[in-house]
């Protein structure tokens, strides 16, 4: 998330002496002000009551692109956007966290759309492109593609034939699919976002995490923001040992 902090103090000739003897005083209260909240906001949150349901995640199905097994018993689903710093730093983590925690097969990872057009304007594009690669190649080449966009971030939509290609994904199918998006690819990506929306996602990543018990799939914890590796870990870990 980004945020813009803007003070404004206007100019009263009759207030002069009275300004002059508070600038000390008020540039700190101003500075500790500025420090508390930059702590506040960077700290990991969950959504505020009434922001939305996580229990409202769409289920892990067929189609869903994920990095690990199948069948494990815990499953991080993570709504991210290409164009996001954070979400590239958390794709990073994530990948960590399958090759080490995943390499027994219990825990996997889940990649949904959540393109913040509003802000990144060519986070469509961007998604668009993945389910392309997904499309004409594969789940394996939308993984690989996915994290060729991160590498080249702020990948330029010019440049998909060269990021595709990099990740060897050649021939025209690519191409044609890219310009030619189909109802369902842009169906697929809407249904993510609107799900992150639901679920009360205000930003990117956003992630849960499902545990799958006796009783069957339970959400375990929210995770709204770029978590350490050292996060995610401990978190994966109490919900094994419950």
């Amino acid at each position: 998330m980004e945020w813009f902090f803007l003070f404004y103090a206007g100019d009263d000739p009759r207030a002069s002496f009275m300004k002059s003897s508070l600038t000390i005083p008020l540039a700190i209260v101003a500075g500790g002000i500025i420090i508390a909240v930059a702590v506040y906001v960077s700290m990991p949150k969950k959504p505020e009551t009434g922001a939305g349901n996580p229990a409202l995640v769409r289920p892990v199905g067929a189609s869903d692109h994920i990095l690990g097994s199948p069948t494990a018993p815990i499953m991080i689903i993570e709504y991210s956007d290409f164009d996001c710093e954070y979400c590239k730093v958390f794709h990073e983590t994530l990948h960590q966290i399958v090759a080490n925690e995943g390499a027994n097969g219990k825990v996997a990872w889940v990649f949904r759309h959540f393109p913040l057009s509003e802000i990144h304007p060519n986070a469509l594009a961007h998604a668009r492109a993945a389910e392309c690669a997904a499309e004409t190649f594969g789940n394996e080449a939308f993984w690989k593609f996915s994290n060729a966009l991160f590498a080249n971030q702020p990948a330029d939509p010019s440049n998909y034939g060269t990021i595709a290609s990099s990740v060897g994904i050649f021939g025209d199918s690519f191409a044609t699919c890219y310009s030619n998006i189909s109802p369902e690819i842009d169906a697929r990506i809407a249904a993510d976002r609107k799900n992150a929306m639901d679920i009360g996602s205000d930003g990117t990543p956003y992630s849960i995490i499902l545990v799958n018990r006796s009783a069957g799939w339970q959400m375990y914890e929210v995770m709204n923001g770029a978590y350490s590796y050292d996060a995610v870990k401990q978190l994966i870990d109490q919900a094994f040992a419950q």
